[in-house]
């Protein structure tokens, strides 16, 4: 077979034989495939340690994380349990993931309460994209002590930690993107079929888990495209020039086809049972309707959402731009394509969360912009000479040709120096999440753990889902029968969350649900929680219905029983528990 041509092969270096070419610090081919079990074990105790502490410990509990485990308890623990009740707002890996543990939520519902299923979900996913990080630099075959290193800074680091804690979205979405580079950069290399697949695989399972992942997939999609028309030129073993058309659409297919293929399925189901394929955008309760109810979101310029954005980037990757600088250049001279890789993927996540908040589509979240963590580390990595062949299975046409790796050259002055810009940048990191304006989800932790700073604001915050709570502890001490209690869970989920008895409240996943919110005291209802009708309380199905349930309980057909102050840092800003005395009229 000819070789393929220089300049397109010749970017990846050909893995050598197991026998050849291992320096002093490169690792023996049966150690390289040892799986990490014992260093995810470690991590993902690690990680749940801090989330116990966290949501238990400190009752420090992110509204979309307890979100998503009351779509857990809706599906499991609810008077009428269905999986649909998991939602079609948001993509559902987040809460499917947490089935298993919620369903002990039976018998210890102390997990769904303190938000212990959405932090051991997320410990696990980011205990697995550490293993990822350290999965890239042995591929390349950084020596043990880089590999050490950079497996440590990007676990410490408390931004990676501190969304290995709270049960968000942000702990698989970050391991599913690491993975799919990882994949992709393997394949640049060895043109292996498995290795497209499991990028494929894993930017179907970003897709589940946020709904940006579509735009790092079809980037992918054509950077695949992209290089695989250019191996297979015509003065190769397949000179038609239709051959290496058909040859790149196999690849891309590979590649987008799973993804494709989730998204479809997930809008055709939601389609099927809702009558909506894209809740998120046509929803009350999706982002656009959020940002409304919030009052029409960010009120900045375009240029000064631009410039938050590129803040948000700053103080998470410092180092970033001369990183890529300098990874570029090197790229070039060494004719190494992998730096594609990480700038198409990575580059295309930030790229979108950008646009969407310079389009006033999303909030001025500093977790929006995560994944340019695993962009610098991937990019040091790259920094480090080419010194071991990654392992496949099934190799392709254009695997690049078997070389001699050559020897250990001795510690790099430039990878140093690019490990310190990597500390430097975790010192930014950390003082930017003290920061209100640049970490407004995240600064409060603050007043927990810095000596002295006892900040009023930050310490609301960190009372939030108290009222809740309270709530849910009064009604179980009335131990109502079954579909006692009517509301929405827009703004009350988290009173679900927090009840032994979930089966007491009719709530808005309920198949009968609206039947019930027609003729509430005909159905068994006794008491309605009722929120102010004002900001996302607009969405609350109550409100919509009987407008004036929470001023006047609906023309004083429902008697006030209890009025809870929310003394958290969210809304609403008190709820109101009515019992009901009479016939409810709509509208009234």
């Amino acid at each position: 077979m000819a070789a393929p041509p220089a300049d397109v092969t010749s970017t990846a270096l050909r893995p050598a034989p197991p026998h050849e070419g291992t320096g002093p610090d490169t690792p023996p081919p049966d150690r390289a495939r040892r799986k990490p079990w014992l260093l995810y074990a470690i991590l993902f105790a690690g990680y749940l340690a801090a989330g116990v502490w966290m949501n238990l410990g400190v009752g420090f509990i992110f509204t979309d994380s307890l979100s998503r485990v009351a779509a857990v308890s809706g599906v499991l623990l609810s008077r009428d349990p269905h999986l649909a009740a998991i939602g079609f707002v948001f993509t559902p890996l987040t809460a499917f993931a947490q089935l298993p543990l919620g369903f002990l939520g039976h018998w210890w519902p102390e997990l769904l309460r303190w938000n212990l299923t959405a932090a051991v979900m997320s410990a696990a996913f980011m205990a697995g994209a550490v293993i990822q990080i350290r999965g890239i630099a042995r591929d390349r075959g950084c020596p043990t002590v880089l590999v050490v290193v950079l497996t440590a800074l990007f676990a410490l680091n408390p931004l990676i930690v501190m969304y290995a804690a709270n049960g968000m979205s942000e702990a698989p979405f970050v391991f599913f993107v690491c993975w799919a580079v990882r994949r992709l950069v393997r394949w640049i290399r060895s043109d292996g079929v498995h290795d497209l697949i499991a990028a494929g695989i894993a930017f179907a399972l970003a897709y589940l888990t946020r709904y940006d992942a579509i735009a790092p997939m079809i980037v992918a999609g054509a950077l695949v495209g992209l290089v695989t028309v250019l191996r297979h030129r015509p003065v190769e073993l397949h000179p038609a020039r239709g051959d290496r058309w058909w040859a790149a659409a196999v690849d891309v297919s590979i590649v987008v086809g799973p993804g494709f293929a989730a998204f479809a399925a997930w809008s055709f189901t939601s389609w099927l049972i809702t009558g909506a394929a894209f809740q998120q955008f046509s929803s009350v309760y999706g982002n656009s309707a959020i940002l409304e109810q919030s009052g029409g979101g960010d009120t900045s310029t375009p240029v000064g959402r631009a410039m938050f954005s590129l803040t948000e980037m700053a103080v998470l990757g410092p180092a970033v731009p001369l990183l890529l600088v300098i990874a570029a250049v090197l790229a070039v001279r060494r004719r190494d394509a992998e730096i594609l890789v990480p700038f198409t993927v990575f580059g295309a996540v930030l790229g979108t969360q950008s646009l969407l908040y310079l389009m006033n589509s999303t909030f001025p979240f500093l977790r929006f912009y995560i994944t340019i963590i695993p962009f610098a580390f991937v990019l040091v990595v790259l920094l480090a000479p080419l010194r071991a062949p990654v392992v496949s299975h099934r190799p392709g046409h254009f695997a690049a040709d078997p070389k001699p790796i050559p020897p250990y050259p001795g510690p790099s002055p430039l990878v140093a120096f690019a490990v310190c810009l990597l500390v430097g940048s975790t010192a930014v990191t950390t003082a930017a999440m003290g920061n209100p304006r640049l970490a407004a989800l995240e600064h409060s932790i603050a007043s927990a753990i810095v000596p002295g700073r006892q900040d009023p604001d930050e310490l609301a915050i960190l009372r939030t889902f108290g009222s809740e709570r309270r709530i849910a502890d009064y009604l179980d001490s009335l131990r109502l029968p079954e579909g006692s209690v009517l509301l929405d869970t827009v703004e009350s989920f988290a009173v679900v969350t927090a009840s032994e008895n979930p089966k007491q409240f009719v709530i808005t996943s309920d198949t009968d649900f609206a039947r019930i919110l027609d003729d509430p005291a005909g159905h068994g209802v006794q008491y309605i929680l009722a929120v102010p009708n004002a900001k996302r309380g607009v969405a609350d199905a109550v409100n919509r219905r009987y407008p004036t349930m929470f001023e006047t309980g609906s023309g004083g057909v429902g008697a006030l029983v209890l009025e809870m102050r929310n003394d958290g840092g969210t809304e609403p800003e008190m709820w109101r528990l009515y019992r009901v005395t009479g016939q409810l009229r709509p509208g009234g």
